[in-house]
């Protein structure tokens, strides 16, 4: 019996398997997004008790672990694509953000983290001056 094989296709599968597809991604999926002053960003994490969530954060980079739990070895599983075992993931924050006020909360399997960013990065307003003013300042100097 002749078989053919596609390499491209056995690799394209075990990446799937490592790395997720978009529809079922192996990893944290999360969004962030910047409301008003500071920033705020959800994991996905249904499944996954909270007590085995642990954050930390050492300078600029936020370190998130979690794990769901195997399925119980007696069960017959019928099909099974979420992923289990420990999870981490890091993410680089910008220098802008205040990392020593950041707030953690989890709900309905949603961690959500707000960022305060900091004093020095918000944008503010910039008085300018008009021609005229700047003139009569100038002739001040001059004299």
């Amino acid at each position: 019996m002749l078989m053919r094989t596609d390499p491209f296709r056995d690799l394209d599968r075990f990446a799937q398997q490592v790395l997720g597809t978009a529809a079922r991604p192996a990893a944290m999926p999360m969004d962030a997004w910047r409301d008003g002053t500071e920033v705020v960003i959800e994991f996905d994490l249904p499944g996954v008790n909270a007590d085995s969530l642990d954050l930390e954060i050492e300078r600029n980079v936020v370190t998130l672990r979690a794990e769901r739990p195997q399925v119980d070895a007696d069960r017959e599983m019928l099909a099974q694509e979420r992923p289990r075992g420990v999870f981490h993931r890091q993410l680089v924050l910008g220098d802008s953000l205040d990392t020593e006020k950041i707030r953690a909360s989890y709900e309905d399997g949603v961690l959500r983290l707000h960022i305060p960013v900091s004093e020095e990065a918000q944008a503010r307003k910039i008085e300018i001056t008009r021609g005229g003013d700047h003139g009569e300042e100038h002739k001040a100097i001059a004299a």
